[in-house]
């Protein structure tokens, strides 16, 4: 049985969110620990990851942002 370790970065509320490029590089080392194949562990674990890098992922400019720059 092999043990599994995290390098989960678990920040205290309201500390500083990490960039979606750290928590990549988190995802990646997982699954490079797991060897491609996710234990039921390190899929919860990847499942909070991704949630984590969606919410850090730069979002698009919306169209009336867009507008709204253009026009200043």
């Amino acid at each position: 049985m092999s043990t599994t370790h995290s390098t989960t970065d678990h920040r205290a509320p309201g500390a500083t969110q990490r960039s979606s490029d750290e928590v990549n590089d988190e995802i990646r080392a997982l699954w490079l620990r797991a060897g491609g194949t996710l234990s039921g562990e390190q899929r919860r674990e990847y499942q909070r990851l991704v949630l984590e890098w969606a919410s850090a992922a730069p979002r698009p400019a919306s169209h009336a942002q867009l507008k709204s720059s253009k026009a200043a």
